[in-house]
């Protein structure tokens, strides 16, 4: 998973980083609501962890312009207050969930992994497509039943394939969503693991659409 996190807060900001590293995911940040818009606006992400308050550019107010320009990414607000009515306020604005300071960030974890399982189609933990499976829990594939062991980004390779499936992704795409600037340092690393995943699922069903990338097939 891709997460941007807008949190002023640089003690807890500083923790959602490092708990959701540890989760292997690939996390971007920002501490203030312009920067967290203009993120939002200009990459692709899984799901968007958003405070409320927030300096210039409240969290309900990126929230409005997301929702206007038809970016669907699920977000996950996190407040301090307390009433009802402003977690109605947020939910009517286009939120996906609510989550009141302070969290258990075990319960946090959880919720955006319901997010993306929502966002994936798949409302289990296990997202079927064709002869595939995928259980996001365990991360196990089994292609008719048959496990196959992946390595880890081959499995977030297949994985983000599969989001799209039927559409093409670009090798920037990908780089975006599975490598970060400072460790994408080998410039055929994509094709290595393609060529890799290919080999393990069987090389006709990824499928190499000419000047516009790679499309799972299934």
């Amino acid at each position: 998973m891709k997460i941007l996190v807008v949190e002023d807060d640089p003690a807890l900001l500083s923790l959602l980083i490092r708990v959701f590293e540890d989760e292997d995911w690939v996390v971007e940040s920002a501490n203030n609501g312009k920067d967290g818009l203009y993120m939002a606006q200009m990459h692709s992400f899984d799901v968007i962890v958003l405070d409320w308050m927030l300096p210039q550019m409240d969290g309900i107010e990126v929230l409005k312009r997301l929702r206007d320009e038809k970016n669907n990414t699920p977000i996950l607000m996190l407040t301090a207050k307390s009433d009802v009515n402003f977690r109605v306020e947020g939910l009517k604005k286009g939120a996906d969930d609510y989550l009141p300071k302070p969290f258990s960030v075990e319960e946090l974890i959880e919720r955006i992994k319901a997010l993306y399982r929502r966002s994936t189609g798949s409302g289990a933990n296990c997202i079927r497509a064709g002869i595939l499976e995928l259980d996001l829990d365990s991360a196990k594939v089994t292609i008719e039943g048959r496990e196959v062991e992946l390595k880890k980004k081959e499995y977030e390779l297949l994985l983000f394939l599969l989001k799209h499936k039927g559409s093409p992704v670009s090798n920037s795409m990908i780089e975006e969503q599975l490598w970060d600037s400072e460790t994408f340092l080998q410039s055929n690393v994509i094709q290595v693991t393609i060529y890799n995943l290919r080999k393990k699922i069987g090389k006709d069903l990824i499928k190499t659409s000419r000047g516009l990338g790679y499309i799972l097939d299934v």
